[in-house]
């Protein structure tokens, strides 16, 4: 006699939707081999790459023929160190390096912290719209994501208001925090992130701040923080996410770090080592160049590209024709609204569609970002450049007056 077994499928834990940045991607990869000129302003990707001293750094490496073994969890000291007094250069904090944690990119960071500072059922907040992967990583961890509706009229981002309503539901125990936010563009100033970790404090909640835009933000002169505010200029009790990928352009070495609340420091290791034993070892001895004044000097000027690429951009918005927009603050993103072009397409996804077919321009439908009002939204990346937004803009206009 057998037993009933239960049939083989998927965890009900990975039903999660899809990336569909990654599928505009694929779309696009594949128009372009069948030899289809298209313009993609889909990924929060820097056309310009890592500083010329990483990939020198880089390749001198590889042609050493040093065995390339497994580093600490937390990566390698030179990293750690030179991390630290990047907070020093930055931020005017003094950060010890054993609290700074080297990750596989800044995706491989929030698992590490969501396991480390999180229960199974745990209530974690974070505004909508928002970077998807935060919500999809916390549902399949089993955490309850609560998400807050943030407006134009809090700038896309939430506040000790917004936060108290939330609590109706029950306790929270975290709250993920970005700014620049992703796909907003917008950001909290000194005052507005004191308000929000005095909150937290307040409240017992454990404040996640993805400040992985960092340096990619666009100032007024003499602006007090023109690189952003770190969280643990207000309380070290927060776990404060970065990342290579931004900044200094190096999207596809997957490198990226935290800084942990004492109490965690030895849970994330443990996790760190268990997971993916360490970070990419070749990424990490490369980076250590990063933080090369030389390779500062690039990459402002690479942020300097992009906000011309902004100026541009917003000063021919009204040809895109679109609705209400986000103020992009920092990050390379322009969220807005399609007002009158959803008459004739019904939502996002059939505009972005149709958009790439038709015109040979890819941006991202708003659903990914948010699964209730998303429907009516598209993100643009301008991290492409002026040339690339210039000729998408044309054509965008084209495809409105066809």
């Amino acid at each position: 006699m057998t037993s009933a077994r239960r049939p083989l499928s998927p965890s009900r834990r990975s039903q999660v939707p899809p990336f569909q940045v990654m599928d505009v991607l694929d779309r696009v990869a594949v128009l372009r081999s069948e030899g289809r000129d298209v313009v993609s302003l889909c990924a929060g990707e820097p056309s310009g790459g890592a500083p010329q001293l990483v990939s020198e750094a880089a390749a001198r490496l590889h042609g050493s023929g040093r065995a390339l073994t497994y580093t600490s969890a937390l990566g390698i000291r030179e990293l750690r160190a030179e991390i630290a007094a990047h907070y020093g250069r930055w931020y005017g904090l003094d950060v010890d390096p054993a609290r700074v944690a080297v990750t596989t990119g800044s995706s491989g960071g929030f698992v590490l912290a969501f396991l480390a500072a999180f229960e199974a059922g745990d209530r974690v907040a974070l505004a909508r719209p928002g970077y998807p992967a935060y919500r999809n990583i916390l549902s399949s961890l089993g955490c309850e994501v609560v998400e807050v509706d943030c407006g134009p009229e809090t700038r896309y981002q939430p506040t000790p208001e917004l936060l108290d309503a939330a609590l109706e539901g029950g306790p929270l125990a975290g709250l993920v925090l970005a700014s620049p936010a992703n796909p907003t563009g917008t950001m909290v100033d000194r005052a507005e992130l004191a308000a929000i970790t005095a909150w937290c404090a307040a409240n017992g909640v454990r404040l996640v701040s993805d400040e992985i835009y960092h340096g990619v933000t666009y100032p007024e002169p003499g602006a007090a923080d023109p690189r952003g505010v770190c969280a643990w200029e207000s309380d070290d009790s927060a776990v404060v996410l970065s990342s290579f990928s931004k900044y200094w352009g190096m999207t596809g070495w997957r490198l990226g770090w935290m800084l942990l609340p004492a109490d965690l420091v030895r849970a994330v290791d443990a996790l760190a080592g268990n997971v993916a034993l360490c970070p990419p070892a070749p990424a990490q001895y490369a980076a250590v160049s990063a933080f090369a004044e030389e390779s500062y000097r690039a990459c402002d000027e690479a942020v300097a590209e992009f906000a011309r690429t902004r100026t541009l951009l917003l000063e021919q918005r009204e040809r895109l024709g679109w609705g209400e927009s986000a103020p992009p603050d920092g990050a390379f993103y322009y969220w807005a609204d399609l007002g009158p072009r959803l008459e004739r397409w019904g939502s996002s996804a059939a505009y972005a569609s149709a958009l790439l077919e038709e015109a040979g321009v890819a941006i991202t439908p708003g659903g990914d970002f948010d699964d209730r009002s998303g429907g009516r939204s598209v993100r643009l990346s301008f991290a492409a450049g002026p040339t690339a937004v210039a000729e998408a803009i044309d054509r965008i206009a084209a495809f409105h007056a066809g």
